[in-house]
């Protein structure tokens, strides 16, 4: 059996992949184009995920990573104790506390800050699953065309094996 150097894609997904060429997807598709240019296939995932991300995709990753830490979480507790201990002891000595206990307006600002926040770390949370998606993908044809090359390098060594069988023999 001798390697055709040049075949087309529709005999490649015959020969490799045991598929007819309409049925393949288009991950199998991608691979085995390359496959017959002998181009990498290989890239970063998160370069592709990055590369097609929106303005608003990297606020709501912001937003979510400053939202999502330890600082975020000390820095509020420290507002919230200051703005308690600002009313309630205080502006309080002057007769003067802007939100006094029950801190009604400190429960508006926080709802609102849980309203705006808890979507955009869904967006962020959704962004996550599709670079996911992305590494899933690209994983796949990486290992694809590991295999596909495998088996190119083993024909090789089978049409190297049988002419050495020839020799020995004298045929």
């Amino acid at each position: 059996m001798a390697l055709r150097p040049h075949l087309t894609l529709p005999e490649l997904a015959l020969r490799y992949l045991r598929k007819d060429p309409h049925n393949l997807d288009p991950e199998e598709r991608k691979v085995l184009e390359t496959f017959k240019e002998r181009a990498p296939i290989s890239r970063d995932a998160a370069d592709i995920e990055e590369a097609e991300a929106s303005f608003g995709d990297r606020l709501a990753d912001r937003v979510a990573a400053v939202g999502g830490s330890w600082g975020f979480i000390g820095s509020f507790t420290a507002i919230l104790i200051g703005w308690m201990l600002l009313n309630s002891d205080i502006l309080t000595r002057w007769g003067h506390p802007f939100d006094p206990y029950p801190y009604i307006f400190l429960n508006l600002m926080l709802s609102t800050l849980a309203a705006i926040q808890a979507p955009i770390i869904m967006m962020s949370q959704n962004r996550a699953g599709d670079r996911d998606r992305v590494a899933a993908s690209h994983d796949y044809e990486v290992n694809l065309r590991a295999e596909l090359e495998i088996m190119r390098l083993h024909e090789k060594i089978d049409i190297v094996l049988a002419r050495l069988d020839k020799i020995e023999t004298g045929v």
